[in-house]
């Protein structure tokens, strides 16, 4: 496939995500502000990644009549955007082949490859990457997925495509905990079935590269309750090494569902930045929810603890991070429950 070939023929762009060499030393972290999107709204669950020196922003779901809990209907799109390096607003690049969201997004020196999704009717199985070169916008296919797959997390570890949890079907009635990937540097790649993660099923967990190995933290699992499917949330955080297998780390100081995803990475550590920590589910009156905690949680590679290292401006979740011109941007997101935002907010550590 000439697009592998691409692959591993152009330097990684997100080395600074897998390369971690342990530090010692808190993080500080400098925030800042790019162009918001050109929807006035935002979008959650977008794809976005890297392709050449631009970064993208495609699809996403939003609630454009009124608020769900006024009855409103969620949306899905196709709309993708594109921000380069010198320019200071968003353009509409083209369109993504049907609406979708909620899927899984990871930079490769080839462009963004965007792997399954959903819409209002199903999950998909369909993997492509999204390439803009000189001025214009291409997809390429890739093998798809072995299940549909919608609110799941990967990333990319050395040449492999890593992608686990999710749900293969819409109405979170039940959670996958099946892990797969898919070995880019192959003549002819396919998806291979690894051992499932031990912990619970999960959707809407946070995944990470790190020292040329997968990691897998918190989401929800989905429970049986009263007769309704409730969701868990979860602290637990896991590693999976080539040779060795699955291993337990050490819990999360509280869960995080739905955060920035891949983790960013930094010298050994890797971030969680947003998401849904449990602490206001069920908040009323909804409509005044404060929005997601804004603690950032520090995974220590080399000595597999955690620490609190800071706070967000503005947390979000069910949204990428991506690694563009040495920051770590999150394009646009969930504030709160239903309400998405159009900023884009990007930190570099000092």
């Amino acid at each position: 496939m000439r697009l592998l070939k691409i692959i591993f023929t152009t330097t990684l762009l997100m080395s600074a995500l897998t390369a971690c060499s342990a530090r010692p030393g808190n993080l500080s972290l400098h925030w800042s502000q790019l162009p918001s999107l050109p929807d006035s709204l935002g979008v959650a669950g977008p794809f976005a990644g890297v392709s050449g020196d631009a970064l993208i922003v495609a699809g996403g779901a939003n609630f454009p009549d009124k608020m769900p809990w006024a009855g409103g209907k969620k949306i899905w799109h196709d709309t993708v955007y594109v921000l380069g390096n010198q320019q200071h607003k968003w353009t509409v690049a083209g369109k993504l082949p049907r609406p979708l969201a909620y899927g899984i997004s990871v930079t490769t020196p080839a462009g963004v490859v965007c792997l399954g999704g959903s819409d209002a009717d199903r999950h998909y199985r369909d993997v492509f990457c999204l390439q803009f070169q000189s001025g214009k916008l291409s997809m390429q296919p890739l093998p798809s997925l072995p299940v549909p797959l919608a609110n799941a997390a990967g990333a990319l570890v050395d040449k492999t495509i890593f992608v686990a949890g999710g749900a293969a079907q819409p109405g979170e009635s039940a959670a996958l905990s099946e892990c797969f990937a898919l070995d880019l540097s192959q003549p002819n790649p396919a998806w291979v079935t690894l051992p499932p993660c031990p912990g619970p099923p999960r959707i809407l967990p946070v995944a990470a590269a790190a020292a040329g190995a997968f990691y897998l933290f918190g989401g929800a699992a989905l429970v049986p309750t009263n007769g309704v499917v409730a969701r868990v949330y979860l602290r637990d955080a896991w590693r999976y090494q080539s040779g060795e297998g699955w291993r337990r780390l050490a819990d999360l100081p509280t869960p995080c569902v739905a955060g920035p995803t891949p983790a960013p990475c930094f010298e050994g550590k890797i971030l969680l930045v947003g998401g849904d920590d449990g602490s206001r589910v069920g908040f009323q009156p909804v409509a005044l929810h404060p929005g997601f905690s804004p603690k950032v949680l520090v995974y220590d590679v080399a000595d597999n603890s955690w620490r609190t290292n800071s706070e967000m401006p503005a947390p979000r979740a069910t949204v990428p991070a991506v690694f563009w011109h040495n920051q770590f941007v999150i394009p646009s997101g969930e504030q709160r429950p239903g309400v998405r935002s159009p900023e884009v907010w990007a930190f570099r550590p000092d």
